[in-house]
């Protein structure tokens, strides 16, 4: 008889932190979760945790009371947070201990640089603030075995934040679609670049933030349209950030399940899972995909193998072979909608014979 499988260092620290851990595959409404007082960070949260959290990434939300502070902490795993609702501040202490703050609100994604200290503080007196982490504690805290060094560990890293005033200030550079920073003010206006390889006329950024192995991503498509399905590693959240649809996601030969969504809910599509989203609303989808960097790679290209086409031995489906029953469906839902489909244009663009750019 095989002996049960022993809860992993960051399940047993998870657990005991007192406050629950929610499947996150499908969140309607992240605003709208039931939060608990988190005694070691202080104010409110819930875990949100896939199936892979244990070996990939995290995810939490956390509730800044008004007129309120959360704890002074550091740690050494990563950590991006996107702000849910509210406004406030964020004061980080460097190495040789010298404040700096920055202020941020509904909207704004930020990194907090490996293993800083640092302190979130709600600005306003009358409304709490609510934040969405992703982290990739899992991975370390696994690592080490040991929370108290995790959460303890005295060691600056100099390299990824030296104390320079700036930091947060918003700037950044372009390369592509890669925008390197380490603050946001707003990705629900941030500007976007063309990004055909996804179909439908989609725009995207990729984000690098504070010098993290993490990544996030802003996407957005035309009213009318959806993107092609793709498959790829696990740790993927996926937040609405501003009109209505949904999301198909299946494993290979499984049955399709869809999941509606609006601003503010959330999609952590499975690892090795099938997922295509939708727009049946009168505006343009906009999305913040937060990550775990581990996608495959094709080896002679070095491309994401899940830009490439399944008939060419990667992750993702081209409109051409697609199941028919895609199309009636958000023919169906476009109808409910009274938005009227524009995929006609897209669906009779050639099949992806060669391989996808970057």
């Amino acid at each position: 008889m095989r002996s049960p499988k022993r809860p992993t260092a960051y399940a047993r620290w998870s657990r005991g932190q007192g406050i629950d851990v929610v499947p996150g595959f499908h969140i309607p409404d992240l605003r709208a979760l039931p939060l608990k007082p988190w005694a070691r960070v202080g104010g409110e949260g819930v875990f949100i945790n896939h199936d892979d959290s244990d070996r990939s990434n995290d995810c939490y939300v956390s509730r800044i009371p008004a007129g309120g502070s959360l704890h002074p902490v550091r740690h050494l795993h990563e950590v991006m947070i996107h702000v849910l609702s509210g406004r406030g501040s964020t004061t980080v202490w460097g190495p040789g201990g010298e404040p700096r703050s920055f202020e941020w609100g509904t909207g704004s994604l930020f990194a907090i640089p490996l293993n800083l200290r640092y302190q979130h503080f709600n600005g306003s007196g009358e409304q709490p603030a609510t934040l969405l982490a992703v982290t990739n504690a899992p991975v370390v805290i696994n690592l080490f075995d040991e929370a108290e060094f995790v959460f303890d560990c005295p060691y600056d890293f100099t390299a990824r934040y030296s104390g320079a005033a700036g930091y947060f200030g918003g700037e950044g550079t372009l390369t592509g679609r890669l925008w390197e920073s380490n603050f946001v003010p707003d990705v629900r206006e941030f500007g976007l670049v063309d990004y055909r390889e996804r179909g439908a006329g989609g725009t995207n950024v990729q984000f690098r933030l504070a010098r993290n192995t993490m990544m996030a991503h802003v996407s957005q498509f035309p009213v009318g349209t959806y993107k092609k399905a793709h498959r790829h590693a696990p740790g993927a959240h996926v937040v609405i950030l501003g009109g209505t649809g949904y999301s198909l996601m299946w494993k290979e030969g499984e049955p399709v399940e869809r999941f509606d969504w609006s601003a503010g809910s959330l999609v952590v599509p499975p690892g090795d899972t099938f997922h295509q989203h939708f727009n049946t609303g009168p505006a343009p989808a906009r999305y913040l995909a937060l990550r775990h960097l581990n996608a495959r790679r094709d080896p002679a290209t070095g491309l994401p193998m899940s830009s490439v086409s399944t008939r060419l031995g990667g992750d993702q489906i081209d409109y051409a072979d697609e199941s028919p029953a895609v199309r009636e469906m958000y023919r169906e839902a476009c109808a409910d909608n009274g938005v009227e489909p524009r995929m006609a244009e897209f669906h009779g663009t050639a099949r992806n014979t060669v391989r996808n750019r970057a």
